[in-house]
């Protein structure tokens, strides 16, 4: 079907939007100015392009096997994992972390080896790329248990039918419920082994804030509920109990944050005293697990309000450094004034070991691989030479690698050289070069 030119542009956007997904259809809509259209013009504009970035997503998906193959990839070696090597091919060269590679990837082979209608309805733009994501993803674990072909494809039909009418998050609960309904009995199982998919991420936001987000078994998220909510009413009934004591006319305090304030206060809290409680005994790279926050000297004396950085996070305001560091131990970075490079730590109080280790730590704060955010803490210290080529044991031959990471380095063919300021080029099995710049100070890793 091809588009009638000498039709008006909305009449033709009309028959963009009931053809398939191409290069043509897609080379009139980058021909055509949305500006310049009505509203509903506008709109069936975005649905039409919408329809072409499905097709795109499929165009995506086979250039990711091309790499990965339609196969998990194994090795003989131990310390190599399925798809190492595709994975971080992948992930370097779309600038992706590791696991969202491994997702692109895992997606990709499900679509493409067990669910035909839906590879074909993304490819013509019959359904969205989170549609088609969410499909893969519902229906990997009946195939990993065995459902029938037949049972899999009379339950992707109907889960394509009901995507013409709905969003991904309504599908993908309509495909719960249909697995469900053809297996009870692996249902059950499901449930049991959901328990192995537990978790804690964090997700930074702006204006200071971060997401936390806990995927726990039920009796274990009312454990933790029951815990916030014993503490704040705890904390409510001793306040009460002191006000009762005190002149209410001129001592009263008045508490104004809602529930959800309290119960994120009470959180942090609890795990502010586990982590007291624990400081002497876990001292990762010798040093007690704390919150680390950068700031200029102006700012840290209340001379300046310059943001501070927070280790992890990335800009906080001067006066939540100020009260975050009002009691914290201090250390002296020295700092390249051009590029704010990392050049030197005071060294008054520390041995010459673990001032070292200190210095890696600050300068890298996360894993040098591309795009990997392992935090520093919890990663090796690795010789780029390695100790038993000649390497030294300097700035420069050092940085932090987490530890899957350092294996690819040490037995999977990856190559790194390391440079004084903290950068390193890193360059991969089939050649291709990345580069990781240094990492000033002052700004987020």
């Amino acid at each position: 079907m091809r588009v009638t030119l000498e039709k008006p542009v909305e009449e033709q956007l009309i028959e963009l939007l009931n053809q398939p997904g191409g290069y043509e259809p897609l080379g009139h809509l980058i021909g055509i100015n949305p500006e310049n259209l009505t509203t509903a013009g506008k709109i069936d504009y975005l649905a039409a392009l919408e329809k072409q970035n499905s097709w795109l997503t499929s165009l995506i998906q086979r250039a990711t096997l091309a790499i990965a193959g339609s196969e998990p990839s194994e090795s003989s070696d131990l310390w190599e994992g399925v798809d190492e090597s595709e994975r971080e091919d992948v992930a370097t060269a779309l600038r992706l972390s590791s696991s969202t590679a491994q997702i692109r990837i895992d997606v990709a082979r499900v679509l493409t080896n067990h669910l035909p209608a839906t590879c074909e309805a993304l490819a013509n733009g019959d359904i969205s790329p989170s549609h088609a994501t969410l499909i893969a993803r519902e229906s990997t674990e009946a195939i990993k248990r065995g459902i029938s072909t037949e049972d899999l494809l009379i339950i992707e039909n109907k889960a394509l039918a009901h995507a013409e009418f709905h969003t991904p998050a309504q599908v993908g609960r309509k495909l719960r419920t249909l697995f469900a309904q053809a297996s009870p009995e692996s249902f059950e199982e499901k449930v049991v082994a959901a328990r192995d998919t537990r978790s804690v991420r964090m997700y930074p936001e702006g204006d200071g804030m971060a997401t936390l987000i806990a995927l726990l078994p039920i009796e274990d998220a009312q454990t933790v509920m029951l815990s916030i909510n014993s503490l704040i009413s705890m904390r409510d009934r001793r306040s009460c109990s002191l006000n009762s004591k005190e002149d209410f006319g001129n001592h009263q305090s008045l508490d104004n944050r809602n529930i959800e304030m309290k119960r994120a206060d009470a959180l942090a809290e609890i795990c502010g005293d586990l982590l007291a409680r624990i400081s002497d005994d876990y001292q990762p790279h010798r040093r007690p697990v704390s919150i680390n926050i950068t700031m200029d000297l102006p700012t840290a004396l209340g001379l300046a309000d310059n943001p501070a950085e927070l280790n992890g996070y990335g800009p906080i305001p001067a006066s939540v450094a100020r009260q975050l560091s009002s009691d914290a131990k201090w250390r002296k970075f020295i700092t390249d004034p051009g590029t704010g490079n990392l050049l030197s730590l005071g060294r008054e109080s520390y041995m010459p070991s673990q001032s070292l280790v200190d210095f890696l730590t600050a300068r890298d704060r996360t894993c040098r691989f591309p795009g990997c955010s392992q935090p520093a803490r919890v990663s090796d210290i690795d010789h780029a030479i390695p100790w038993e080529e000649g390497g030294q044991t300097s700035p420069e031959n050092l940085g932090l690698l987490c530890r899957r990471h350092h294996r690819m380095k040490t037995h999977d063919g990856w190559h790194l050289e390391s440079f004084a300021d903290g950068s390193c080029r890193w360059i991969s099995p089939a050649g291709k070069e990345f580069i990781v710049p240094a990492r000033p100070i002052h700004e987020s890793a």
